[in-house]
């Protein structure tokens, strides 16, 4: 029984107010990320959303949920909290985009020890960023302020995602065979992996993170916090735009190239990569030059440089290269799928 002030709801550290007021901050972000099929706006106990299905002859819909991760450590100590929204849509819209789903909307859920309304505009900000990269709606969300669980400056965040392929056109892999070649679209660096073992490598302070690094041209904090880049329209471009027949896709998030590549495979296939094919993000080498991290242990970690692979035929793989640079991007050839030793496996190889 609440018998006093000292046993109120803020006594016991949440503050309700402060999510009036973070609501009214938070507006604007998300109906600046609204598209066609968005009903009702911020309040509802339920984001509504109305798909677009005219034209599919068997609508399948596609989800993907995620987090960011320890790399939150690295924004609460830099204090810079615009970012990270960004790598939590990623995480989430560039795996559905693998089926070769189009993003319709987005939810997040915000978990932090004391809701500090600007603090969560700036989050949120990075939220609806990456929704407007990706093209689809942020239609809700969750904020709980959790005194007691996590410290005022702390806070996690996770993801979901849904969107919507026809069934004739949905992107599983099934039909890659030997001599296919593997297109990778660069990463802008670390993404959102690996960040347990870049902090015990790195072991970074708030003065470290603050420091320029010639070798990376930027400070550390900022090559750390680089967002995780968003691949939705490129591969809408080829897929929607222009027709164009993509095998299979892979997402490289945890566990680097050795093991999400294999994700997109039939069995009796093996993804022969080549390392030299591609520039290797300078934050990797900064890592390996100050630990003794096997070159295994790397391409099983990390993205190493391409945050995305599609296998494609051979015939194609010239018209998708341009079509691919004439939108900006910088693509490359990075390898080919061989029938495996064992019918039964597959797997990645490293060719030198």
């Amino acid at each position: 029984m609440l018998n006093s002030k000292s046993d109120s709801y803020a006594a016991a550290g949440v503050d309700v107010t402060a999510g009036y007021e973070t609501i009214e901050r938070i507006k604007p972000l998300v109906q600046s990320t609204f598209r066609p099929g968005v009903l009702g706006g911020l309040g509802g106990f339920g984001g509504l959303f109305e798909p677009n299905i005219e034209g599919m002859k068997r609508p399948v819909f596609v989800s993907g949920t995620d987090g960011v991760g320890t790399k939150l450590k690295l924004a609460f100590m830099l204090n810079k909290h615009d970012t990270v929204g960004i790598d939590c849509v990623a995480m989430c819209v560039n795996d559905i985009i693998c089926s070769g789903a189009e993003p319709l909307f987005f939810l997040d859920y915000l978990a932090m020890g004391k809701n500090k309304p600007e603090r969560t505009e700036q989050i949120v900000a990075g939220i609806a960023e990456g929704c407007r990269q990706a093209g689809c709606a942020l239609i809700g969300g969750e904020t709980a302020e959790m005194p007691g669980f996590y410290g005022e400056d702390e806070y996690d965040m996770a993801g979901f995602a849904v969107g919507v392929v026809d069934h004739d056109k949905i992107i599983d892999g099934s039909t890659i065979r030997p001599g296919d070649r593997l297109i990778g679209l660069a990463s802008s660096g670390l993404h959102s992996n690996g960040f347990s073992l870049v902090r015990k490598v790195l072991n970074p302070t708030p003065e470290a993170l603050d420091e320029y690094v010639p070798e990376l041209f930027c400070t550390l904090g900022e090559e750390l916090l680089k967002p995780t880049r968003i691949y939705v329209r490129q591969v809408l471009h080829l897929i929607k735009t222009l027709g164009m027949n993509i095998k299979g896709i892979s997402h490289i998030t945890g566990g680097g190239l050795f093991e999400n590549v294999p994700r997109m495979l039939p069995d009796g296939i093996t993804a022969k990569i080549l390392p030299g094919e591609f520039p290797q993000s300078r934050i990797f080498a900064y890592l390996t030059e100050r630990a003794d991290i096997p070159v295994r242990d790397m391409y099983n970690t990390f993205n190493m440089g391409i945050g995305l692979v599609m296998a494609v035929a051979p015939d194609d793989v010239g018209d998708i290269i341009d079509a691919l640079i004439q939108i900006g991007e910088h693509p490359y050839v990075i390898g080919c799928c061989v029938a495996s030793r064992n019918p039964d496996e597959k797997g990645v190889e490293l060719a030198w």
